[in-house]
């Protein structure tokens, strides 16, 4: 087992570390935690600082892995030192005997993120102020446990959280209740629904099919694509199983019932979402994943101190939008790290 940094498929300037974790009913278990280096990254951002002051450890969502490097060089430009983690049974950390993505309650995640934080006190030392940013799935996830650790954490940045089950591309004809029935009787079976893959196309970039590429988008990967790992990031996507949706719609009725965050939280979405069984030019620039509406709705009762920043144009991850609404995107990051982050 790995216990070491090595260096990361992410390229120069990126290492992973292997994280043991408890075994589970598959066998054994790990998280890998990614690391940003700014000093061997040449990719890295003019005038990124040589120490940091804040650390910031990103979760990604359902079906994802931690791929953003555009997103570690701009918090170390802001004086952060950068981790991510692919959780259990995800991207790096995912094994041939697991069934990916499973669990059965959000907590389980507890031990991953608690395994990455010794990690960080052990490099960045116990007093540096923590921020902790999610998306999607991984936004519920970070959103829960900030609730569970108060005083743990400086900031909680949240992109596009799933904090309601309502417009889900993946879930929209299925009911609560028959969840729960089928998790109890068969928590493992693959659930029959029906996934277009809009998101997942909006991702591979410009097609044909898209017609003319707009002018000046050379370079930008929305418009090349973003080049992810496709066995970490699936078409068609991971199985959806009874056991794991009975603990996402458990997390979201715990955010739905109001909880006691005590540190700042910024929450960014796209301006709109649709839901659409038919391809269109237009499902390059809303959410189809998440309601965004429901997810303002939701932010509004995480605790005291919530900012909630829309983005036009932006799609379900906004820092995979195109350069434009990323531009914005970032610029709002800073202002707001600025305000609640550094000192």
């Amino acid at each position: 087992m790995n216990a070491s940094w090595e260096p990361d498929v992410l390229g120069p300037g990126f290492e992973a570390r292997t994280l043991p974790l408890l075994d589970d009913d598959e066998g054994p278990v790990v998280a890998t935690l990614v690391r940003h280096r700014p000093a061997d990254d040449p990719g890295a951002l003019p005038g990124t600082p040589t120490t940091c002051s804040f650390a910031l450890l990103h979760l990604h969502g359902w079906n994802d892995y931690f791929h953003q490097r555009e997103l570690a060089r701009e918090i170390a430009a802001l004086g952060g030192q950068f981790y991510a983690l692919d959780l259990r049974k995800y991207g790096r950390s995912l094994r041939e005997h697991q069934l990916p993505g499973y669990m059965t309650t959000l907590s389980t995640y507890d031990e991953d993120i608690h395994a990455a934080l010794a990690v960080l006190r052990e490099e960045c030392g116990v007093g540096l102020d923590l921020v902790l940013m999610g998306h999607s799935t991984g936004g519920l996830t970070a959103t829960l446990w900030a609730h569970r650790h108060p005083g743990a954490l400086r900031a909680l940045i949240l992109d596009a959280p799933w904090f309601e089950m309502q417009g889900s591309v993946f879930l929209r004809s299925v009911g609560a209740p028959m969840v729960e029935t089928l998790a109890r009787r068969i928590p493992t079976s693959p659930l029959k629904v029906s996934d277009p893959g809009f998101y997942y196309r909006t991702l591979q970039g410009w097609t044909e099919e898209d017609g003319e590429r707009p002018a000046g988008t050379e370079g930008d990967p929305f418009y090349d694509g973003w080049q992810l790992n496709p066995e970490w990031k699936r078409f068609p996507s991971m199985p959806i199983r009874p056991g794991w949706l009975s603990a996402i719609l458990q997390g979201h009725a715990q955010v739905a019932a109001g909880l006691a965050i005590t540190c700042p939280i910024l929450v960014m979405t796209s301006t709109r979402s649709v839901v659409s069984s038919k391809w269109s030019p237009e499902l390059r620039s809303v959410d189809t994943v998440i309601d965004v509406v429901q997810t303002a709705h939701r932010s509004t009762r995480l605790g005291q101190l919530v900012t909630i920043a829309t983005f036009e144009d932006a799609i379900h991850d906004v820092l995979l939008s195109p350069a434009p609404v990323r531009a914005r995107v970032y610029a709002e990051m800073r202002r707001w790290i600025g305000a609640y982050v550094r000192r």
